[in-house]
């Protein structure tokens, strides 16, 4: 059953310029997602949408199955101020119940409960009464994802979750992200830039690039052109059709072009490509600030 489905959605940045246009997909019950794209390929103002937080430009994004935005467990990219959020661990995991309380002032012994068994599946029981900001990278990334899991019992929208952690901690968040889905049920929409850990977990893919590069199967993205052209490249093997393929990706799923002229942040230089990548900065930390 599709639990969202968009339809020729378009949206654009404040500055006017379009963030997205027209796509076409849909992220079906029990799915695992996988939305690629480089900086300023439109994946915030995506996420946006599919919280409500931003309206389409044109197009529709229809929630199917009862399920509304404030059913979506929601994990963002970590900031400083996240960082150095001065609670302890069941504190931060407990307030992730707050969407369903209605305003009540206290927790139930249903949420705590509910709590302790997202300290206990996330493998952080003894870290219960520890200070959030004291924590290491990988610590505190289970910590937000328990918080998370406790929103939700159907979908989860992860925006780079293993940023920032070693080979070895990214890794092991990427396992319990993948039993979450496999054992609970629970859909998974992850915005990631690490095309190998698409290729290994994701059911569907999703490429942006300001439109729809590519949404279908992993299988389907393996066949495709633009799928081939990015696995070469992650090879080491030249492109045949750079242009075609869109920018390739390096080993770690980085955006990479050596023949592009690029600013300091490393995106094209191109005037337009530019101010709508910094239109997007500016719309993730709007986000960011909302959510820490």
């Amino acid at each position: 059953m599709n639990l969202i489905t968009c339809e020729n959605l378009t949206m654009r940045y404040e500055s006017s310029f379009y963030a997205l246009r027209d796509l076409n997909f849909r992220v079906e019950s029990g799915d695992y997602l996988y939305i690629l794209g480089q900086n300023g390929a439109g994946k915030s103002t995506l996420i946006k949408g599919l919280l409500q937080l931003k309206k389409p430009s044109s197009g529709t994004i229809t929630y199917a199955d009862g399920l509304s935005p404030s059913d979506i467990g929601y994990l963002p990219q970590t900031t400083q101020v996240q960082k150095d959020f001065p609670a302890s661990v069941w504190e931060v995991v407990l307030s992730g119940c707050l969407n369903k309380m209605n305003r009540r002032p206290f927790y139930s012994h249903r949420e705590k409960k509910l709590g302790a068994e997202n300290l206990e599946r996330m493998g952080i029981r003894e870290l219960k009464n520890k200070c959030f900001r004291e924590l290491s990278g990988g610590q505190k990334q289970r910590v937000l994802l328990a918080r998370a899991l406790c929103a939700t019992t159907r979908i989860l929208l992860l925006d780079e979750p293993a940023a920032g952690l070693d080979p070895v901690v990214t890794q092991d968040m990427y396992e319990q992200i993948d039993a979450i889905n496999k054992k609970l049920g629970i859909t998974i929409i992850m915005v990631s830039h690490d095309m190998h850990a698409a290729l290994k977990y994701a059911k569907h893919i999703l490429q942006l690039q300001q439109n729809q590069l590519f949404y279908g199967t992993t299988s389907e993205y393996l066949a495709s052109d633009i799928g081939k052209a990015f696995i070469s490249e992650s090879e080491g093997s030249p492109l045949t059709d750079h242009a075609a393929a869109g920018p390739g990706l390096d080993t770690i799923g980085m955006v990479t072009d050596e023949s592009a002229v690029s600013d300091k942040s490393g995106r094209s230089a191109d005037p337009d490509t530019i101010a709508d990548a910094a239109a997007v900065d500016a719309d993730k930390e709007r986000t960011d600030r909302e959510y820490a």
